[in-house]
């Protein structure tokens, strides 16, 4: 899965927008923005430490 793809993913699992998530997880909402729109890359392992506090805080939506 690309990053793009990743990010919005893991932002949309939380319910968040982004200035919320950005603030949340305290990081800049120009990078989230650049990865998102695919002008940067957030590294793999960046991705799964967010997917994994998503999990650990109960912070995805509970699907109907």
């Amino acid at each position: 899965m690309d990053c793009k793809t990743k990010i919005k993913e893991l932002r949309e699992m939380t319910g968040m927008n982004r200035r919320e998530f950005c603030d949340y997880f305290q990081i800049p909402y120009s990078t989230v923005t650049d990865w998102e729109r695919e002008q940067r890359h957030a590294p793999d392992y960046v991705l799964r430490l967010l997917e994994y506090q998503i999990r650990m805080e109960g912070l995805g939506k509970k699907k109907d």
